[in-house]
């Protein structure tokens, strides 16, 4: 079951890694229908008083735009074609990704959740099973494909590659009810907020790019939806999974106090679980209030998912808590 889990890990960076070369066909083709950009220009002459210009001038005026091109319909094509091998990769890499899970919880006898290499498993995938949930309801953001199959390929290789150890059963430690109550809803909330950074960095983007910025990452967002969409997206991923949050660090106070005698001892991993979850708070006030300004509040909330970061990696290489035991 584990050299199983292994090859299908293996499968689902391929899949992933062939969903986000789609998309980035069809994000360079764009919507396909290119219209030619300045229309061929005819003359008329204008003669006698009052006809809008001095007799005898000779004035310019554009045709009208010509129909989509046979070359811009099979560009059309091309670009739905690859959109479509995109979202049917990236549901096939997900399929892949979770019996990867379950063969290695199998394996393992326990949740899948004992350790780096599993976290960033697991995390990764709600991600992108959330993600298909989203482009289901709203098919129309789709071109955030891009970007999430990228920080698939990412982290999920990171985790084959660098955080891999074998399978090993749990630690004492962990052997608790309150490892499923506390890690599962920790592993949730992550993997939102994961998918709530793709919309909140795109819509920075797109709203520099509508704000006239040209330069290179605004130009990325020409193709990307509207940035209010973008905004809104962010706004209901970190509004849904910032009370999931709340409540496992809460789980993990108790389940402390249960464990080592104290809810809380500003442990390094306590202790950036509540940087995070300040940051987050911070995002949906400044969300909330009217006087700040949206990209202002979303780069919060881009800070936040690097706190997340700092507490997944920062905390377990540069140091050694109560946690480390877990790789978490």
């Amino acid at each position: 079951m584990s050299a199983l889990s292994d090859q299908l890990v293996t499968f689902a960076i391929l899949a992933y890694l062939v969903a986000m070369i789609s998309h980035a066909v069809e994000f360079a083709l764009g919507n396909g229908r290119v219209r030619a950009v300045a229309a061929p220009l005819r003359e008329r002459e204008l003669v006698g008083a009052g006809a809008g210009a001095p007799g005898g001038m000779i004035v310019k005026s554009a045709e009208p735009t010509p129909p989509v091109t046979p070359v811009a319909d099979r560009a059309a094509g091309r670009a739905r074609l690859a959109g479509l091998v995109a979202v049917v990769a990236t549901a096939v890499a997900a399929v892949l990704h979770l019996v990867a899970l379950v063969t290695r919880g199998l394996a393992a006898d326990r949740m899948p959740w004992g350790n780096m290499y599993e976290f960033v498993l697991t995390v990764t995938f709600i991600g992108v099973a959330a993600w298909l949930v989203v482009l289901v309801k709203r098919p129309s953001l789709r071109k955030l494909g891009l970007f999430l199959t990228l920080v698939m390929v990412l982290l999920v290789a990171t985790a084959e590659l660098v955080l891999y150890v074998p399978v090993v059963p749990l630690v004492p430690a962990l052997n608790s009810y309150w490892f499923v109550v506390h890690v599962s809803t920790i592993v949730f909330s992550s993997g939102i907020f994961l998918l709530g950074v793709v919309p909140a960095v795109a819509f920075l983007m797109r709203r520099g790019y509508e704000a006239g910025k040209r330069s290179f990452p605004y130009t990325l967002a020409k193709r990307l939806p509207a940035a209010a969409a973008l905004e809104r997206l962010t706004f209901v991923l970190h509004a849904f999974s910032f009370p999931i949050f709340t409540f496992a660090v809460i789980a993990g106070a108790i389940w402390a106090e249960a464990a080592w005698g104290r809810p809380w001892g500003w442990d390094p991993k306590e202790t950036w679980a509540f940087i995070s979850w300040v940051v987050y708070a911070g995002y949906l006030h400044a969300r909330a209030t009217p006087s700040v300004k949206r990209n202002v509040a979303t780069w919060i909330a881009v800070l936040g998912f690097f706190t997340m970061l700092m507490n997944l990696f920062g905390v377990n290489i540069f140091f050694t808590g109560l946690h480390s035991y877990g790789g978490l």
